[in-house]
């Protein structure tokens, strides 16, 4: 019995184990309805006994119609159970790509603190240069940190700081990646989604442009163009990327073959369907866009 169970039985009952207390007791309803059925009109009865049309009948009727009910409650339960595991992925992949990010942006503040705190060394330079009128290399030196500054200060594309925050990071990276980037984002300092759900969905959305541009052999090439606005309170964006193979599509969701790629088109969907809004993904004339309002 050991043997049997280890081998047939074990690995279904850890499943079972791993649902829900309802997708149980749904799950072990019909056994204990049989048994109570028949023990009840065997012991109080000799209805089924009789022999009768009815009584012969009356079993399998009773027996299916359960079952059917059965079926439609447990449907709706495993439907419940599959929502709440794709909300609960939806999240863990929001919170891993807000880590991602911030640690980014916490790096960019660290370096911009640092600057500060070096700021006395740059002063104590240039007073000693101008005390000896070398105007030239005062010159060259307030360039190359005008420059340092540049490269350590988010740029400012909007009112709405963490849409600002989000895409100076990635702005930063497609430059490092020889990519053009240009965003146009016009939107106000509150919007109907969280700081979790704006950065998985704008930072799963330009990830992929960004992995999708930089395949691209020629540098010239390589493109991103975003725009964002805000039109009775709801959200718009356009997101259009250049791309070296053409992605392909699955019930209208772009699809990976990398292993472990794949999940932020699905974390994106989630989100603006959470919010009531729409979104496609296309591909015309060279380019590849995703497009929402919500």
């Amino acid at each position: 019995m050991y043997y049997l169970l280890q081998k047939y039985a074990v690995e279904s009952v850890r499943h079972l184990m791993e649902r829900s207390a309802g997708s149980c007791l749904l799950f072990g309803a019909m056994p204990a309805f049989y048994y109570l059925f028949d023990n009840i009109f065997t012991t109080y009865t000799n209805f089924l006994d009789t022999g009768s049309r009815a009584a012969i009948l009356f079993m399998p009727f009773i027996t299916s119609t359960f079952y059917f009910v059965f079926v439609l409650l447990y449907y709706a339960e495993t439907q419940k159970q599959a929502s709440i595991q794709r909300e609960r992925d939806m999240l863990d992949a929001q919170f891993r790509q807000a880590q991602t990010e911030f640690a980014s942006l916490r790096q960019m503040q660290q370096n911009a603190a640092a600057y500060r705190h070096d700021m006395r060394h740059h002063f104590a330079l240039l007073q000693s240069l101008a005390a000896k009128e070398r105007i030239k290399e005062i010159r060259d030196y307030l360039q190359t940190a005008t420059a340092d500054i540049d490269a350590i200060t988010p740029v400012r594309f909007c009112e709405n700081e963490t849409v600002n925050l989000i895409l100076s990071s990635f702005s930063s990276r497609a430059k490092q990646l020889e990519i053009q980037f240009t965003a146009d984002a016009k939107l106000p300092d509150y919007l109907p989604f969280s700081d979790t759900e704006l950065c998985s969905l704008l930072s799963n959305a330009l990830e992929n442009a960004i992995n999708a541009c930089k395949h691209i052999a020629d540098k010239n090439r390589r493109c991103i163009k975003l725009r964002m606005y805000s039109r009775n309170n709801k959200l718009c964006i356009d997101i259009r990327n250049t791309f070296q193979d053409e992605p392909v599509f699955r019930h209208g969701l772009p699809v990976s073959k990398e292993q472990g790629h794949g999940i932020g088109s699905k974390s994106m969907a989630q989100i603006v369907e959470k919010h009531g809004g729409v979104f496609k993904f296309t591909v015309k004339d060279g380019w590849f866009a995703f497009q929402a309002t919500a």
